[in-house]
């Protein structure tokens, strides 16, 4: 009478677990079309110029090791 299981006492936390998760997810505001496109253009921009201040770095220390290497 009245007594749990070990089945009903694994299921309590994930049951638990998912209703919190479902109750995170219904807090998340999403991002409009235009902030994500605004965003997605800076993280565009900001990777490419990496790329091209990494690539000058390495051809401008591959010039001096071949240099001082002769």
């Amino acid at each position: 009478m009245g007594e749990t299981t070990v089945k009903d006492a694994e299921k309590a936390p994930k049951k638990s677990w998912f209703k919190g998760m479902k109750a995170e997810f219904k807090k998340i505001t999403w991002a409009n079309k235009e902030t994500l496109s605004k965003q997605t253009l800076a993280v565009v921009v900001v990777t490419v110029l990496l790329g091209i201040i990494i690539y000058l770095l390495d051809y401008v220390i591959e010039l001096g090791i071949s240099f001082i290497l002769g």
